[in-house]
Formats: C-alpha cells, sequence, structure tokens
C-alpha cells in the first residue's frame, strides 16, 4: 500500500487533539499530542491512546501506571504544537494542576481523564495504551480543537430546532 495514500485516507477523518500528560521515572512531567485517542468501554470506563514506538517520551509513558488525557479547545493550537515537538523543554513557562494522579491537567482543557494503565500492546509502529478512568471532567459549553486533512479546525455549533 501507498504510505502517502494511506495517511491522506486517514487524514479525511477529523480527529480530536488531545495532549497526554505524565509523570516519569525522575519526577519530571511528560506529554506528547496524540489525536489518536478512543473510548473503549462505559464499565469499566476505559479509554485508548497510542504512542510511536520511537517517541523520546515512549519508556517514561511505560515506566508509570498513571496518566491523564487533555482534551484541547478550540485555540489551544499552540499547546497542541508545543507537545507534538519531539524534544525541548515543552513546559518551560506552563502553569499546570494536578489532581487525584499527580498527574499535569493543562489550564482550560476541554475535558480531563485520569487513567491508570490496564493495558499495553505493540501495534505495528505505535504502542497502544489502555486506560481504566479514575476520574473524568468536562466543559459542556466549549468547542473541541479538531485536526483534518492535516490542520487544525474547529466544528460548527449545532443549528437550533
Amino acid at each position: 500500500m501507498d504510505q502517502r495514500e494511506f495517511r491522506n485516507c486517514l487524514g479525511a477523518f477529523p480527529t480530536g487533539v488531545t495532549v497526554i500528560t505524565a509523570i516519569g521515572p525522575r519526577g519530571e512531567p511528560v506529554g506528547n499530542t496524540v489525536s489518536s485517542f478512543n473510548s473503549v468501554s462505559l464499565d469499566p470506563p476505559l479509554i485508548l491512546w497510542s504512542l510511536g514506538r520511537h517517541a523520546y517520551s515512549l519508556k517514561a509513558f511505560l515506566s508509570t501506571d498513571l496518566f491523564a488525557v487533555n482534551v484541547l479547545r478550540a485555540g489551544q493550537e499552540e499547546l497542541s504544537a508545543r507537545f507534538a515537538k519531539a524534544l525541548g523543554d515543552k513546559w518551560a513557562g506552563l502553569d499546570y494542576e494536578t489532581w487525584e494522579t499527580g498527574c499535569p491537567v493543562l489550564p482550560g482543557a476541554l475535558a480531563v481523564f485520569e487513567c491508570r494503565t490496564a493495558h499495553t500492546y505493540v501495534g505495528g509502529d505505535h504502542v497502544i495504551f489502555v486506560g481504566e478512568v479514575i476520574n473524568a471532567v468536562h466543559d459542556a459549553e466549549g468547542k473541541p480543537l479538531v485536526f483534518h486533512r492535516g490542520a487544525y479546525s474547529t466544528i460548527a455549533a449545532p443549528s437550533a430546532e
């Protein structure tokens, strides 16, 4: 299969944008922008996300049982770009909170899921993390940041009928 065509086909599917955060083995905050985030189960509450096997932070995420999924809202493109970088201090000058799990929670996130890793699987060139949701909070009024065909986007408000 042609990889470029495969990527273009995947890009036709709009996704939300998340930043997955955790505390690394030396007590340092780690985070990555991830669009491969899905619900798995309501009972028990499970979600999944994946990270490339070449990612610099993979060892940090594999070394901990806890992580947070920060769902970005429209207007948070800068946070997405900051955490999409492979190296550098992604946390410089960024305030964040810690909640029940101690994982970093980003300011203004549209929704946050605090999770405990239930399973990890190798899936081709990625590692799939399945997390049991311990805590979840959302803003019912906000709009999500969306990624579609290689660019940020938003969704239209529902029409009043």
